[in-house]
């Protein structure tokens, strides 16, 4: 709840800032190209996929960063104020997005909330089953994602309703260049509907279908493809379990007889540690593209290529 207040303070604090420049047409780069910021990695390559040569884009989270907490810094609002579109996941991913829209609004900026109209899978069940009934909620009341999990992005088939979403935006903005819009739509929405099917074959064909993982983010992987997650950490990763959730979670995963932890790209939490120490287990790395690392840039890694290693990386999770 204190991160809420905060944010609405922040933007009440830059509001005069922004709100300087209100009437006039939102500004384009000087060479004509639509000027797009987004929040999430996996929203800046849908953008530029599909805007090609007519768009900058841009993602405002820097390398590395946790998604979950980030906030805008004042010049970031400012610069956000100049754009032609900003892209944000909703489903309460950036805790500031949706004030932050209505700000933009007066500066005739457009704004989208790629997960409209796609359904959410709910919050997990397992760590409510593992934890005292009552305790459970009380310790996660502010948790600003609510009852959905907000990172649709890892199932293929919802990452196009996503790039659809950017699709109708900048044919909405740039009208002009529809068809180049729609032809670069439809050859991503083939890329990804063929990760969608290696995905479904690899869990198939897997001789495991549980995995042990530290944060609860994949969800979607369970309802389309079968799987099922045991996560230590809830939706965001700060979401720590309870001692009695951790013996549960350990208990849990010796059942399975799991020999895997799932340590994502820019986190090693405590208590998914302790898991794995307690257990034995050896680490594996999954990637949840929220946002890229300094390495993923310089090895020019890509939605696709990260994918790909998350799907190579299950193969051996699952294949013990």
């Amino acid at each position: 709840m204190k991160n809420r207040f905060l944010t609405v303070a922040f933007l009440l604090s830059i509001s005069t800032l922004v709100l300087v420049g209100c009437g006039q047409e939102p500004d384009t780069n000087a060479d004509g190209k639509l000027s797009i910021y987004t929040t999430l990695y996996p929203l800046e390559y849908f953008a530029e996929r599909i805007g090609g040569e007519h768009v900058t884009v841009e993602s405002i989270i820097p390398p590395g960063s946790d998604a979950h907490s980030f906030e805008p810094t004042t010049k970031t609002m400012t610069e956000l104020a100049e754009s032609d579109l900003f892209i944000y996941n909703g489903a309460g991913m950036e805790g500031f997005a949706d004030a932050a829209k209505d700000t933009l609004k007066n500066e005739d900026v457009m704004t989208l909330e790629s997960a409209e109209g796609i359904h959410f899978d709910e919050t997990k069940e397992e760590h409510e089953e593992h934890a005292d009934e009552e305790g459970e909620h009380e310790e996660h009341a502010d948790h600003d994602h609510g009852d959905v999990n907000p990172h649709i992005w890892i199932d293929p088939t919802l990452a196009i309703q996503q790039a659809e979403n950017i699709k109708h935006a900048l044919i909405e903005i740039d009208p002009d260049n529809k068809k180049t819009f729609e032809s670069n739509f439809s050859s991503l929405e083939e890329e990804l509907l063929a990760l969608d099917k290696e995905f479904r074959e690899m869990a198939e064909s897997a001789p495991k279908k549980e995995f042990l993982i530290s944060h609860d983010a994949y969800s979607y992987w369970e309802s389309r493809y079968g799987l099922k997650q045991l996560s230590v950490s809830g939706l965001s990763p700060s979401q720590e379990p309870t001692q009695k959730q951790l013996e549960n979670i350990i208990d849990t995963a010796k059942s399975y007889n799991l020999k895997y932890m799932l340590f994502e790209q820019n986190a090693t939490p405590k208590p998914a540690k302790a898991v794995q120490q307690e257990l034995g287990l050896e680490t594996l790395r999954i990637h949840n593209l929220s946002v890229l690392t300094e390495e993923d840039i310089e090895n020019d890694e890509t939605y696709f290529t990260l994918m790909e290693q998350n799907i190579q990386t299950l193969e051996k999770a699952l294949s013990e």
